[in-house]
């Protein structure tokens, strides 16, 4: 399989490699030269944590192909372009982005785009709530600096996350922009693929701009475990899409949700449309927006919530197994440090965890780069007394004691993670080097736990990923203090737009007609 999976990035490598030509020779018969670039995370501004360089995960040029699926060499899409990509980084959520490692991300980019210039097209692959040091719409001023070095005459089709955040800014600055319809977020790639055959279809067809955007702010600002597409109303909410997509009239349509853990002006639900029919692009977000905000009361939890006492007592309680308690206020993957002990400073000191025939209990994860260390030196079999967590995100509760035996020690070399798990008493606790989340059965197997058959499994996170979800016997979210509570009216926001739903339940209705943001022509900075 190695072998195969090497061969086919050689052959990916050899096809990019051909396709790059001498720009001087380009005819208007040769295919478009369209680069690839973008930098993703999400950013909470409630959290004390601080997002270095090295948190990113970064691909440059050729390697880049390996996170596309449809830029595999056996599919139309590789031979529709000369793909010139650049820089696309990826980092796990967490905090503010530091002002060096954003401007050392975005020089980067811009030094590879120089590179490869002229272009007729920019995939630009984003997430769009990524927020940075001294810094408001970090997107929109990254879309600018690209500007400036590319060009207007270039086509840029923008993908991101439903829970970004579009300001008129990166909305002007884009030609073509979308977003996932689904949360959990299992049209990720799907979504790339629209942004870039999107990019296809305007460059091959000599269409270019669509002549009209629309954008409508819609004053709406709730976390993702309460707007997720499993249930109503964001279910029909985003169901509506394909059917006011009309050819070029209407290109796409999107809603943005946008990402309340960040205190920022520009973070509000958005609906935008774009196509070459005025009238159409306007009706589209209208009825999107109005929709939107007429379900604004219906939104929920796509799961029951309660305090910690409450999801715990009825896990302990319940026959099903696995039950699965969403520690949601410290969720690693939505923004949260990871390393809030508070939770797992109440399951050690609750009595049921330390009897005999108590129920079993999973908690994934806490990390603590000493603890690890500790635990190496002293070996699977082992006792361990140590301290854990709190290093970032001390505010709740202290570094956490753990007391037990060592029961598994795991290291990626690839990585640098070292995965530790302390039995105390019937409970399992996964100590890491650096944080980390666990969405898959298959990261507890290889530490030898098996969580289908755990009483109840405890996971920093907020609605259940897939495979959790289908494992789930039973499952309840905890409203646990963190970076990214979900009780809203506990954080202190000071800077995004009021009134806002739900923090104004009374405001009065919004003006959501279309506003036209202007085409590409000038760079809006």
């Amino acid at each position: 399989m190695r072998k195969l999976v090497l061969g086919m990035a050689i052959l990916v490598t050899s096809v990019a490699t051909l396709f790059r030509c001498d720009n001087s020779k380009k005819t208007d018969k040769d295919p478009p030269r369209v680069a690839i670039a973008g930098l993703a995370i999400e950013s909470s501004t409630f959290s004390p944590a601080v997002t270095n360089e090295e948190a990113f995960r970064t691909r440059t040029g050729d390697s880049i192909f390996s996170y596309y699926p449809f830029f595999s060499t056996d599919s139309a899409t590789i031979h529709e372009a000369i793909w010139l990509p650049t820089l696309r980084g990826h980092a796990m959520p967490g905090g503010i982005v530091t002002s060096e490692a954003y401007e050392s991300l975005v020089h980067q980019t811009l030094d590879r785009l120089e590179k490869v210039l002229p272009l007729d097209g920019l995939f630009f692959d984003i997430h769009g709530a990524m927020s940075v040091q001294g810094l408001d719409d970090p997107e929109g001023d990254f879309i600018v600096r690209i500007r400036e070095v590319i060009g207007t005459d270039v086509l840029i089709s923008t993908s991101m996350d439903l829970h970004g955040s579009v300001s008129p800014r990166l909305l002007q600055n884009s030609d073509l922009i979308t977003c996932y319809r689904l949360a959990p977020h299992e049209d990720a790639i799907e979504t790339k693929k629209r942004a870039v055959t999107n990019l296809l279809d305007r460059l091959k067809s000599g269409k270019g701009k669509p002549a009209y955007k629309a954008w409508i702010p819609v004053p709406i600002l709730l976390p993702g475990e309460q707007t997720s597409t499993r249930i109503e109303p964001a279910k029909s909410l985003y169901g509506m899409i394909p059917s006011l997509i009309d050819k070029d009239a209407v290109i796409d349509a999107s809603i943005w949700m946008s990402y309340p853990w960040a205190d920022e002006p520009r973070n509000h639900g958005v609906i935008v449309t774009y196509g070459d029919d005025k009238e159409a692009v306007g009706k589209a977000a209208e009825d999107l927006a109005k929709h939107y905000w007429s379900v604004r009361d219906e939104f929920d939890f796509v799961a029951p919530t309660a305090t910690w006492e409450e999801a715990l007592a009825k896990a302990i309680a319940s026959d099903k197994k696995p039950f699965i308690i969403s520690d949601m206020g410290d969720n690693p993957t939505a923004g949260g440090a990871g390393d809030v002990t508070w939770t797992l400073t109440e399951i050690l000191k609750n009595p049921e965890f330390k009897k005999a025939n108590g129920k079993s209990i999973i908690y994934a994860s806490i990390p603590g780069e000493d603890f690890v260390n500790k635990a190496i030196e002293i070996g699977v079999g082992g006792q361990i007394d140590a301290t854990a967590g709190a290093d970032v995100d001390d505010r709740f509760a202290p570094p956490v004691r753990i007391k037990g035996e060592i029961t598994a020690i795991e290291h990626n070399e690839e990585s640098g993670q070292t995965e530790v798990v302390v039995k105390s008493g019937t409970a399992s606790v996964i100590v890491t080097k650096k944080r980390m989340a666990y969405h898959y059965e298959n990261a507890f197997i290889r530490l030898g736990l098996n969580p289908r058959e755990a009483d109840i499994l405890v996971v920093k996170i907020g609605y259940l990923v897939p495979e959790l979800y289908d494992m789930r016997a039973d499952w309840i979210m905890a409203l646990t203090p963190g970076g990214v509570d979900q009780d809203l009216m506990r954080l202190d926001y000071k800077r995004i737009n009021r009134p806002m739903f739900p923090l104004d339940k009374d405001m009065d209705d919004p003006d959501l007609s279309p506003r036209f943001i202007p085409v590409s022509d000038e760079i809006l900075r």
